[in-house]
């Protein structure tokens, strides 16, 4: 357990830090889903697995499966797509925010490039420093350096 939660956690915790809690739990009328120590309808994952399992093996109609899970039908539809694509691991939602260096687009790459000498050390403190003056964009360095040596190889 990570020494930031000084002990345990509660499995509500973990669900939300993770990204997995179900905001919405009280729309799962599913019986196994109510008084059960396994089954927890606050747990994303385990409600949509449990609901493509339900159309894929007890072919119960998509329809009635969502409704029965509290979602729309293309919440079950994308759930399926990502689910077929990745397994288990596609019911996981994806980390919300950016992907990546947004600030960085080609104007920027250019100008750090042409900062570049070949055989000198990058020095990703003073390209940020380059790129808030020159261009009144702030960079972290890492991001710099991330940048740079993806584009370096």
């Amino acid at each position: 357990m990570p020494a930031k939660y000084g002990g345990k956690r509660s499995k509500m915790d973990a669900l939300i830090d993770e990204g997995t809690f179900n905001p919405n739990s009280e729309k799962v009328r599913d019986p196994k889903f109510r008084g059960s120590e396994f089954f927890d309808p606050r747990d994303a994952v385990q409600v949509k697995y449990e609901m493509l399992r339900r159309v894929s093996v007890d072919n119960v109609s998509v329809t009635d499966a969502s409704d029965e899970y509290g979602v729309s039908r293309p919440t079950y539809y994308q759930a399926k797509a990502n689910f077929d694509t990745s397994g288990i691991a596609g019911l996981v939602p994806a980390k919300p925010g950016p992907r990546g260096p947004h600030k960085v687009d080609d104007k920027v790459l250019a100008f750090l490039q042409a900062r570049l000498v070949p055989g000198v050390p990058v020095h990703a403190r003073e390209l940020a420093k380059m790129v808030r003056n020159e261009l009144d964009i702030e960079l972290h360095p890492r991001t710099i350096e991330r940048v740079l040596k993806k584009t370096i190889r």
